[in-house]
């Protein structure tokens, strides 16, 4: 079965442009939880913000247009969504939700343990290093949010012990 919903950084339409089309294809298939939940995202969208200096000087920000929206910013925006979410459920004593898992499909799946090692050996000398954490940043710098700091600490712990 082909995916309806969702976005991966393959797809060819930017993600905002991405989000505003299942809302499309939610609304014209009555998937309220779809199309609830992605209207929460576009929600935020004013949120997104970029600096300017005023005639006076004095700095401020201002709404960032939606041309100038970058996948990055939505995907922040998806983050921290989740993240709120997430404490919601645990306040619930609840896992997972449907918003979640609609959620989850918008942003890049996480770099599991084997990805995150094989790079490590790929592109890392580990022996010229003098302490494992001095690669964190190496590390942390190719994947980005994709990957979580503590488990790239365990991993290069895990790597030097061995």
């Amino acid at each position: 079965m082909e995916k309806k919903y969702g976005w991966t950084p393959q797809c060819p339409l930017r993600l905002p442009e991405k989000i505003r089309e299942d809302i499309k294809v939610a609304m014209k298939q009555k998937d309220d939880h779809i199309r609830d939940a992605l209207r929460m995202v576009i929600s935020e969208f004013p949120k997104i913000t970029v600096p300017i200096t005023l005639e006076s000087g004095k700095k401020s920000f201002r709404c960032k247009k939606t041309e100038e929206i970058s996948n990055e910013d939505v995907t922040g925006l998806i983050r921290g969504l989740i993240k709120s979410e997430k404490i919601l459920l645990d306040a619930k004593k609840e896992t997972t939700s449907a918003f979640l898992e609609i959620l989850q499909e918008y942003i890049p799946k996480p770099a599991d343990e084997y990805e995150i090692k094989k790079w490590i050996e790929d592109n890392l000398d580990m022996g010229s290093l003098k302490n494992p954490s001095s690669a964190i940043g190496a590390v942390m710098k190719h994947f980005g949010a994709r990957a979580d700091g503590m488990l790239v600490k365990q991993i290069l712990g895990g790597m030097v012990s061995s």
